[in-house]
């Protein structure tokens, strides 16, 4: 019986939105409103899933009254520091309060320019969708990055990213542990180890600066615009050349822990299972958590819109190729770029900007 192949029709829309986090909702919420004809895609089963990721002790750094998308601000008090499960009924509940047009399941394996104008992205599932404008809102960067002198590190010695680090009861053995790492994840997680009792190691560049986070602070950064200030101008270049800081009663919190010991930057791995760190040296090690942040992870973009270095090249989220856009990036317009407090205010001038294009 002669059996006869038929391929799944092509979607066609104005404009597709990659990535159902906090900027692809955003970007959802000004589309919406504009009236344009969109689809939302996702990876996951559904929308906001890079917080279900995260480690389960998890607070956002910055209060409820200052991390609202577009359109509904947070349920019950905005003084509080929502934790990572909080953030992920916000951002279920915002896709659903909406009855945006999400297309789950669907990760997207191809952006190029389509055959007859415009551009194609096709999905894991084989889907096809053609559309004038693309929305890539998958967030900063996606694949983790290690020191090279990691792979140094004895077989015996259990390594784990903090993209895949959920609580301490992941860690084997009862032994040592190290964290590496200068930010605010770093710090978080190594106090969730050290509560457990381990003696734990932490690769912490003490040059990095720690800050106030309280409401006050939040306030006044809001109120005197300091978030927004333009990446591109010479005030926000000198801004983006510091390092980011860390929260000082977080770090306070666990210098508090008689069974830390902060060993300096992490400089190499040792033969026997330690690190060396600039000031110190660890013990031999069961394990090692990398928060040591992520590299860029384009290679579904088939356009002249991603440089040598796997960065995408962008001005204020605009690209050479008319119609495609970046969102969700780190300071790709302000600091608050890449924060909840940011994404409506980028989605907003981003959605007007296609809006004008053909």
């Amino acid at each position: 019986m002669l059996e006869l192949a038929f391929s799944a029709p092509v979607i066609r829309t104005h404009t597709v939105v990659v990535g159902a986090g906090q900027a692809g909702l955003a970007a959802a919420y000004y589309l919406q409103k504009s009236g344009v004809d969109f689809r939302l895609l996702d990876a996951a089963p559904t929308a906001g899933t890079a917080w279900a990721g995260r480690y389960h002790s998890l607070r956002l750094f910055s209060p409820a009254w200052a991390s609202g998308l577009p359109g509904r601000p947070w349920p019950g008090s905005p003084l509080r520091y929502p934790t990572r499960t909080e953030a992920l009924d916000y951002l279920r509940d915002y896709a659903a309060h909406f009855a945006f047009p999400l297309e789950l399941n669907q990760r997207v394996t191809r952006l190029s320019t389509a055959p007859e104008g415009g551009y194609q992205l096709e999905t894991a599932t084989g889907r096809t969708y053609v559309a004038r404008h693309v929305i890539v809102a998958t967030g900063p960067y996606s694949a983790p990055r290690l020191p090279e002198w990691a792979a140094q590190l004895p077989r015996a010695v259990a390594q784990l990213h903090s993209r895949d680090y959920r609580h301490p009861g992941q860690l084997p053995g009862h032994g040592p542990v190290a964290v590496v790492g200068s930010g605010n994840s770093a710090i978080q997680i190594a106090a969730d180890i050290a509560a457990t009792g381990r003696a734990v190691f932490v690769a912490y560049d003490e040059k990095t600066p720690a800050l106030p986070n309280n409401q006050l602070m939040w306030a006044i950064m809001v109120l005197s615009g300091l978030l927004r200030i333009p990446g591109h101008t010479a005030l926000g270049q000198r801004l983006r050349a510091r390092p980011d800081g860390v929260v000082s009663d977080d770090l306070a919190r666990l210098r508090a822990f008689g069974n830390v010991t902060f060993i300096g930057r992490g400089m190499a791995a040792l033969p026997t299972g330690g690190i060396q760190g600039l000031s110190g040296t660890s013990k031999v090690l069961d394990a090692v958590v990398w928060a040591t942040g992520y590299r860029p992870d384009y290679d579904w973009i088939d356009l002249p819109i991603i440089g040598a270095d796997g960065q995408p090249q962008h001005h204020r989220g605009l690209t050479a190729a008319a119609g495609v856009a970046f969102l969700g990036l780190n300071w790709l317009d302000s600091r608050r770029s890449a924060l909840l407090n940011g994404a409506g205010a980028d989605a907003r001038r981003v959605v007007a900007a296609l809006r004008q294009m053909p």
